[in-house]
């Protein structure tokens, strides 16, 4: 009997020991699986002050406000994303631009939206479709982006911020990519800014073209020629009414730029097409006045007028016939 119950005992024991390590694991994993919260980037030359505000506006939109982490973005952060790409910071350079960072369900692309800083809009450089398409090249997928500054900043901080945000869940990311992505976001920003008030030119039209010509990239794959990426680049230009804004120089500037983005190996992903796709409707929906117009009779290039009148004209002949 004694022998019995000794026996028992060791399998009761053997038997708890297992739960309480099972029990133990489950707990610890969901106390670390905290990769689907949205994680809020701060600048480290914020003061206590600014800090509050800017998590308050970057997590306004969130269902639960208490729910996200946050994450020091300083000068190192820089150094580690940007300068690779020719940039100059260094570890005691300044941050102050924030961002927050919500993945969404797969195949709902990138979106972004520049928040104001206490009715101000502080980010004086990289406009919303610029950042896109640089999280874009840089291999980030289907997430909400929010960007805020507490004083006026060109921005680079808070895509520093979405870059070691988006590689804190876990997502690596490739650093040619990044440094891809941050010469692409030089080049639409400087173009945009050669462009700034100039007739029949808007930022939304020049991401929509290298949106489109990405896409266009993608489907032909990682070996698609730089004569090929010339010729969509014209066909984007021409697309989004262009022709007439955009100087030979800066046309050599997208060429070269869309070759940078190919050699990072950002058209290896087999998202990429698809995220791409799903930035254009972005860029277009954002910008509906714009490409509203973009689509009339006026602004068809000279090969849809044609394809059009053709179309009426055989359309009036068979409603003469049998109508």
């Amino acid at each position: 009997m004694a022998k019995r119950i000794s026996f028992n005992f060791k399998w009761v024991a053997l038997v708890a020991t297992v739960l309480f390590g099972f029990f133990s694991w489950q707990a610890i994993a969901h106390a670390d699986d905290t990769s689907d919260e949205p994680i809020v980037t701060l600048g480290s030359s914020l003061t206590s002050s600014q800090k509050a505000g800017t998590i308050k506006t970057l997590t306004a939109a969130l269902s639960d406000t208490s729910n996200y982490q946050t994450l020091t973005v300083n000068g190192d952060t820089l150094v580690k994303y940007l300068n690779p790409a020719g940039e100059s910071f260094t570890s005691s350079s300044g941050v102050w631009s924030s961002a927050m960072i919500e993945k969404t369900s797969s195949g709902s692309g990138i979106n972004v939206k520049i928040l104001d800083y206490n009715g101000s809009n502080n980010i004086t450089t990289i406009t919303a479709n610029q950042y896109k398409n640089a999280a874009l090249t840089a291999g980030i997928t289907d997430a909400n982006i929010y960007i805020t500054s507490a004083t006026p900043i060109d921005g680079s901080g808070a895509l520093a911020g979405i870059y070691a945000a988006y590689a804190k869940t876990g997502n690596s990311l490739n650093s040619k990519q990044v440094s891809a992505a941050q010469n692409e976001l030089s080049t639409l920003s400087g173009i945009t800014k050669a462009n700034k008030n100039k007739d029949g030119y808007t930022d939304a039209q020049l991401n929509n073209a290298v949106a489109g010509a990405k896409q266009q990239m993608a489907k032909k794959g990682s070996n698609v020629t730089k004569s090929e990426i010339t010729t969509i680049v014209n066909q984007q230009i021409t697309n989004n009414n262009l022709t007439n804004v955009i100087t030979n120089n800066q046309k050599t500037q997208i060429i070269n730029l869309l070759v940078t983005i190919r050699d990072s190996g950002a058209l290896n992903s087999s998202s990429f097409k698809t995220q791409a796709s799903s930035l254009m409707k972005n860029i277009q929906s954002n910008a509906k006045g714009v490409f509203n117009k973009l689509n009339t009779k006026e602004n068809q290039n000279l090969l849809q007028q044609i394809w059009t009148s053709i179309v009426n004209f055989f359309s009036s002949i068979f409603k003469s016939i049998f109508g």
